[in-house]
């Protein structure tokens, strides 16, 4: 019986002792949450910030720092990708490899470079940096091939603006408040994005949250697109009928000169 009491007694106590410790918030917001992307759109400095809730609102003891990471990432789509090849002194396509999905837009923003704060496997899991990106390929080609064609993916896109890496532009003050600024290109694609931020102290994420911008045609061009999307065949075929009135039209004028 007294060793039943013990248990009894010794119970909540190990219960409280297993319960884990309470985590940080992340409370993100951003400057923008839709973008209009007229004709006249250049690109847009899109600010991320927000603050870090610690448990009873005090900062830890230790002196290990706290990073901030911030990804944004556009819609996925499917990508061709062809690999060009000099045959007889001239260029042909050679071999080829499908993504089924691979993101559209990527930008990544940290406090410090991302391979000072996390290992490897912790990047993979995150994607949390350009040689991160989980790519989904459609064939079963070689590693090797796979890795090339990976590279050249991520190379196209940076050339573009569309893939972008910068180690250092997010401030922390007080360690509690951070900020980011990250440029989007006026080549950006529509679409939902994702802004995530992560926490991370000593190697670990402690926490992560995400924000929803939207960026989206307004005006003359947003009612192409739509209608494209919408009504596929009509569009089309309405497309095609000012072709020839256009060509009609120049030969036209080009006879009366």
């Amino acid at each position: 019986m007294p060793k039943y009491c013990i248990a009894l007694v010794l119970a909540p106590l190990l219960m409280g002792q297993a319960r884990p410790a309470p985590k940080p918030i992340l409370v993100p917001d951003v400057s923008q949450s839709t973008i209009e992307i007229a004709y006249s759109f250049t690109g847009a400095d899109l600010l991320l910030f927000g603050a870090i809730l610690y448990p009873g609102g005090r900062l830890p003891d230790d002196d290990k720092p706290a990073d901030i990471v911030v990804v944004i990432k556009g819609p996925s789509q499917p990508i061709l990708l062809r690999e060009k090849a000099k045959v007889a002194g001239i260029w042909v396509n050679a071999a080829r490899l499908r993504y089924s999905s691979a993101p559209s837009f990527y930008a990544i923003a940290s406090s410090r470079p991302v391979n000072q704060l996390v290992d490897p496997r912790t990047k993979a899991i995150y994607e949390l940096g350009l040689d991160s990106l989980q790519l989904s390929p459609s064939s079963n080609a070689p590693q090797a091939q796979q890795d090339r064609f990976a590279r050249g993916l991520v190379d196209l896109k940076k050339r573009a603006k569309l893939y972008l890496e910068s180690p250092a532009p997010v401030e922390i003050k007080d360690g509690v408040l951070y900020r980011a600024r990250i440029t989007i290109p006026a080549r950006v694609p529509v679409g939902r994005f994702t802004a995530e931020t992560f926490l991370i102290r000593d190697g670990r994420v402690l926490a992560a949250a995400t924000s929803e911008i939207e960026i989206r045609k307004s005006g003359f061009e947003r009612f192409v697109a739509r209608s494209a999307e919408k009504w596929a065949i009509p569009y089309g075929l309405f497309t095609v009928f000012l072709s020839v009135l256009f060509g009609w039209g120049a030969g036209w004028i080009a006879r009366r000169i």
